[in-house]
């Protein structure tokens, strides 16, 4: 009986929908904002009803206005918190907490800055438990891939923020993980760099066929690597439209940047995001005070 029990519990736990990687079903996330005065608590809606399907080796972006709940949404997706409400798939499966099937970019770059370079590339390997002269074979092709060759024994301080930046993407696909969450990974850097990096990431995702999510505040970005792009609202934060992008590949080195497509794209996803975000219906806690108490919530 306990088998069968358990049997049932696990098909609960399926998603029918096997056509799409990660599957988002009515996701909420509330938190609890303490008052300015100390005298009680109130909510803060981040995210309402989101909705949202990514296929397996798609490179999906989103973008929306600032507090939005985008790196919210990155987070649950990773299994850093739980939502208040809903629930997200991989492969069918519940995600219940974090896992080495999803890879994490973050803009601050999140390096050991008492690790060398390969020695940083090759932390998810060790705790995979990768045996040391197999990881050490296996993070040298990630640095090889992300153009770091020459500078295995470098610390994080000896690096440029384009670099450090390559280390980290190259940390996170070592391990191999299924799926890539990407949240402003090219915000730090300057223009020029952050371009390079843009097609640099376009030619590992053509090799390593990964399925990556983009979180951006970029409309330029989102619309130069995507497949696709999720427009969300301002808080309560929620989808308002996914956009196709048929913009031809390979995208590095071309005009489409300037093609009158790209444009209209760009006018798209800017009317959506100027036009698309109606007042709320009651007072929002201060963008401080949000931060704060989302800070306090995830469990890293």
């Amino acid at each position: 009986m306990a088998l069968n029990a358990r049997e049932a519990e696990l098909d609960q736990e399926r998603l029918p929908d096997s056509d799409a990687k990660i599957v988002l079903t009515n996701i909420s996330r509330i938190f609890q904002i303490k008052r300015n005065n100390g005298q009680g608590s109130t909510e803060f809606i981040a995210l309402k009803d989101v909705n949202l399907k990514v296929k397996s080796g798609e490179l999906l972006a989103i973008v929306g206005p600032s507090g939005c709940g985008k790196s919210t949404l990155l987070d649950l997706i990773a299994g850093l918190a739980r939502p208040n409400s809903g629930e997200i798939f991989i492969d069918g499966r519940l995600i219940k907490g974090p896992a080495l099937d999803r890879g994490i970019v973050l803009q601050g770059y999140a390096l050991f800055p008492w690790r060398v370079v390969l020695d940083n590339v090759a932390f998810g390997l060790e705790i995979k438990g990768v045996p040391r002269n197999e990881r050490r074979q296996i993070s040298q092709e990630f640095i090889n891939l992300v153009g770091l060759q020459g500078f295995e024994d470098r610390y994080p301080y000896e690096l440029s923020g384009g670099m450090k930046q390559r280390v980290a993407i190259a940390r996170a696909l070592a391990y191999d993980p299924e799926v890539l969450l990407m949240d402003e990974p090219f915000a730090a850097v300057d223009a020029q760099t952050r371009e390079a990096l843009q097609d640099e990431l376009l030619q590992i995702w053509d090799k390593t066929g990964k399925t990556i999510i983009f979180v951006t505040h970029s409309i330029e970005e989102a619309i130069y690597l995507a497949d696709r792009v999720a427009v969300m609202t301002s808080s309560p934060g929620t989808i308002r439209e996914v956009l196709g992008i048929s913009l031809p590949r390979p995208r590095q080195n071309s005009d489409v940047r300037s093609s009158a497509e790209f444009g209209w794209i760009r006018h798209r996803i800017r009317d959506l995001l100027q036009n698309g975000n109606g007042a709320t219906e009651h007072s929002q806690p201060t963008d401080q005070d949000v931060a704060k108490e989302i800070a306090s919530e995830v469990a890293l």
